[in-house]
């Protein structure tokens, strides 16, 4: 098939939809932003619910990458779409028979809540840094000891309506109970505590890991979300919530405060919407075509897409709509 597909985002879904697609015998480009492939997935330490490192997954899917004999062109920024190709930085234009966008997602910023202290309180943290600290082996207060009290908050960045997120992102649940699992692992004698408005364990095991965090580990689940965190006296944080299923008010001191940010539209959304048949959801992630039979299509007819430009996932639901889109792809251009 003397066929070209252009695929923007080299994350799980982009890498997957590449090589499925050569599979197929389609000329693929995949045009990456970052230096190097695997977007999100470069920073993640284990993948729940089966706690696989989330190297091997990435390593399996350059391999496969490169294997394919796909074109790839990292530190390349996609600035527009259309029907046939693609603009990268620079006003450079590049031809495609066919555009798959999976420019995946972007995290929120935790400084926008600044009643929990990120960026301004030692010791308060995100997942994101949790996991980054992991895959460094080392996981420590900013004076270097270990921590006694771990409190981690659901829910930031996500179904807020005072910041624009009302959406729920999905993963933030199991991988709060993940982290507080890998925190009791570490520091045994630690308290750990996760403060959630409800608990949603969505996924194929996502249960049975959120019963082992309690039954096991002995992480402490309080439904009531933290109001605020300030410093004390003798360099803790204080933190103050409410515990709704009893109606009472909470004070407690904790060492480290985790916040366990939500996913937010990727900034390049609004900039590929300027594309006929590409519309924005309300929430701002683009909206497929049809929720059930057209997920993987847009609005117009040789543009699709993967993973979780449209809505958040996680990573096996990604790579999963990587391969549908590559299908997808190839039924329209044997139509043709």
């Amino acid at each position: 098939m003397s066929k070209k597909v252009i695929i923007v985002g080299g994350g799980a879904a982009g890498m997957k939809c590449a090589s499925t697609l050569r599979t197929q015998g389609v000329e693929v480009l995949l045009v990456e932003r970052d230096r190097t492939l695997g977007g999100k997935l470069n920073g993640w330490h284990k993948l729940f619910p089966t706690l696989t490192p989330a190297g091997e997954v990435l390593d399996a899917l350059k391999r496969e990458v490169a294997a394919s004999g796909a074109e790839v062109m990292t530190g390349t920024e996609v600035e527009r779409i259309a029907a046939n190709g693609v603009t990268v930085n620079g006003g450079r234009e590049l031809k495609a028979d066919a555009v798959v966008v999976c420019s995946g997602f972007d995290l929120f910023d935790a400084r926008i809540k600044e009643e929990y202290g990120y960026g301004i309180y030692d010791n308060v943290y995100t997942t994101v840094d949790i996991e980054r600290m992991l895959n460094e082996g080392r996981v420590a207060l900013a004076d270097g000891s270990a921590p006694r009290r771990i409190a981690f908050l659901h829910c930031v960045g996500s179904r807020d309506e005072k910041v624009g997120q009302r959406h729920c992102s999905r993963v933030c649940c199991i991988t709060g109970v993940k982290q507080a699992m890998e925190m009791k692992e570490l520091f045994p004698q630690a308290e750990v505590y996760n403060f959630y408005m409800d608990i949603r364990m969505f996924g194929p095991g996502y249960e049975e890991m959120y019963r082992e965090a309690q039954q096991k580990y002995n992480v402490n689940f309080i439904r009531g979300r933290i109001s605020e965190a300030s410093p004390t006296f003798d360099g803790r944080l204080q933190i103050k919530a409410e515990d709704t299923l009893v109606g009472r008010p909470l004070k407690m001191s904790v060492d480290m405060l985790v916040l366990i940010v939500g996913m937010r539209p990727g900034c390049s959304n609004g900039r590929f919407a300027c594309t006929e048949g590409v519309n924005l959801a309300p929430n701002g992630f683009v909206s497929p075509l049809n929720p059930f039979a057209g997920n993987v299509r847009s609005g117009a007819a040789s543009i699709f897409y993967a993973g979780t430009v449209t809505a958040p996932k996680n990573i096996g639901e990604s790579m999963n709509e990587g391969v549908a889109a590559a299908m997808s792809v190839v039924e329209y251009l044997n139509a043709r």
